[in-house]
Order: C-alpha cells, then structure tokens, then sequence
C-alpha cells in the first residue's frame, strides 16, 4: 500500500489533474472516444482525487447524485453513482483505487446517500466484489468495453 491521501476536489488545478488521468487511462490506454470521456455530468459530480506525500496525482474517480442521475441508478434518489475511477498506470496496486472508492462512499454518506452503484468493467469485477460491491444484471457494453453494474450500500 502506498501512502497516499485522498480529497474531494474544489479547486481548478485539482480538476485538472484527475481531467488528465482520466486522459491517460481511458483514452490513451483504453480508446475510449475523448469525446465521451468528458461529459455533462463532470459540472455537478464530487470528485476525488489521491495524491502522493510529494503531491503527485494518482488517481482519481467521482461520485454522481441527485435527479439528473436517476437513470443510472434505477430512479433511487437516494443512490450515488460512482464512475471515472482511474489510477496511474505507476501507482497500481498500491491500494490507491480502494481508497478512492472508500473517499467516494464517504461523500455519499455526507450527502445522505445509501448506497452507490458504478458500472464496472468486467475485468475489474473482483476488485469491486473485495470492496463489497454485488453484481447484478446482464453484461453491456460501454464505449465498447464490456460492463457489468454493481450496487454496495453506505448506509453508516
């Protein structure tokens, strides 16, 4: 594990680092269309980002909620959903995504939120299911890319 820290983004430079991880990982790693990457919902979601003791990005995700999500969510008010979680090609698996989800939980629970759901990669089902996601439903492709969705109440 390394020693990292995570925080709810609030300023521009914070932004625009996970905006650049996001980058890397999915259009430069993944090819997803970087005109989908970014989208509508990046204006309202809380992000999050891990940073280095040196203050270097690691990773980054974010959290959705509210009306404008429903539709991801099955319609619950009260459900998050989480996304766009991405880690440094050098900072994997030094438990910088795990901490990224569990800061994400915690902006769910601030907001009264419980549960989250996210849409994972299929590849990366059984890091999801070691943090206590469920799978549910069929397989769908994302940007090509096979998906499987996923629910984990927060309730504290």
């Amino acid at each position: 594990m390394t020693s990292c820290t995570t925080r709810t983004v609030t300023g521009e430079q914070d932004l625009a680092a996970c905006f650049r991880i996001r980058k890397d990982v999915f259009v430069g790693e993944q090819n997803v269309p970087e005109e989908i990457e970014y989208d509508a919902y990046d204006a309202d979601a809380v992000h999050v980002i891990a940073v280095a003791a040196d203050g270097a990005a690691l990773g980054t995700g974010r959290l959705l909620h509210g009306p404008a999500v429903a539709a991801k969510t099955g319609g619950d008010p009260a459900v998050g959903s989480l996304g766009r979680l991405a880690v440094t090609k050098e900072a994997r698996g030094l438990g910088v995504g795990a901490a990224l989800v569990r800061a994400i939980e915690d902006a769910a629970r601030e907001l009264g939120l419980t549960a989250v759901d996210l849409h994972a990669q299929t590849h990366a089902l059984g890091f999801y299911e070691r943090l206590g996601y469920v799978a549910y439903g069929p397989e769908f492709p994302d940007a090509g890319i096979p998906h499987r969705a996923m629910r984990r109440s927060v309730e504290a």
